[in-house]
């Protein structure tokens, strides 16, 4: 970008082209989220104002993000947000990026929390605590207790409880899986997990954005379920009779991840498909009839 004039309308189409060149995902989209993330405006009033001019300032800045951006770094983490379940997260490289199927472990998850009772929610593994926020958000009666091993992931998802207003409902607490539960908790009418299950051996051949976020976040071990199998394994001692197991999980796992519910005793095993039609979700039911699990 020279000292020439540049508008909204050309530094678009520039950095558009550029980017199409440099196979970055989509293209006029990232242009355009980097751009109103610098100017602060919103995409559309970007087309309002496009003949507007911008200052060395905003063009310095604006070339930086292009830089970071070419260089693999993720665009969320460029802006610091990530919209999930119709909100604002903060997102940075202490978190996986929330990913748009993970709404639909939300779904299934709040259609066992009832609207207007009490209810208990656990999330383990809760990264930016986007789902155990937006539980505790759609459910005002609902208490939510969120676990993550990385102090980091812990301190960003009580800054987004704090910021989304659900902090006085929801408690995040560090360290692995279950163990930060205290023994004489309640148990919860639902858990939810989106764990590590990426196959070690293939986190070197992920794009460069996805390997900015935290391995901790995505690598599952040898075959994709060591998480897996402990949260499978885990979960039945904290599950209301009744209560439900929900899962995100790699497209190619489902079969290895309903032996590994249905060897755990969990009734009603099943693993559903996500918009795109690929087998995302797996879900267990504690049965009704549940003695102590220890």
């Amino acid at each position: 970008m020279s000292s020439e004039t540049w508008t909204i309308r050309k530094v678009l189409t520039w950095t558009t082209q550029h980017f199409e060149k440099r196979q970055v995902d989509a293209p006029r989209l990232t242009a355009e989220i980097l751009l109103s993330h610098v100017l602060k405006l919103g995409r559309v009033r970007l087309y309002v104002d496009l003949d507007r001019p911008l200052s060395k300032d905003e063009l310095g800045t604006f070339r930086g993000l292009i830089e970071r951006r070419l260089a693999g770094e993720p665009t969320q983490y460029l802006t610091g947000v990530k919209e999930f379940y119709n909100r604002p997260f903060k997102v940075d490289a202490r978190v996986l990026i929330p990913r748009p199927e993970t709404e639909l472990l939300v779904e299934a998850a709040l259609r066992m929390l009832p609207k207007d009772a009490p209810s208990r929610a656990l999330d383990v593994c809760t990264g930016s605590g986007c789902i155990a926020i937006s539980l505790a958000a759609e459910r005002p009666q609902a208490t939510v207790v969120a676990t993550d091993l990385s102090p980091d992931a812990c301190a960003l998802a009580r800054e987004n409880a704090e910021a989304l207003k659900v902090s006085d409902r929801l408690t995040v607490l560090q360290g692995d899986l279950f163990a930060p539960l205290p023994p004489d908790a309640p148990r919860f009418r639902v858990v939810v997990s989106n764990p590590p299950y990426i196959d070690s051996a293939e986190i070197p051949t992920l794009s460069p954005e996805v390997r900015r976020e935290p391995k901790l976040a995505l690598d599952g071990g040898a075959d994709g379920l060591v998480v897996i199998r402990r949260v499978v394994a885990g979960a039945r001692r904290w599950l209301e009779p009744g209560g439900l197991l929900a899962m995100e999980i790699g497209e190619t796992q489902g079969p290895a991840v309903l032996e590994l519910l249905r060897a755990a005793g969990y009734a009603d095993a099943r693993v559903e498909k996500d918009l795109e039609r690929r087998e995302r979700m797996a879900f267990g039911t504690q049965p009704v009839a549940d003695g102590p699990q220890g």
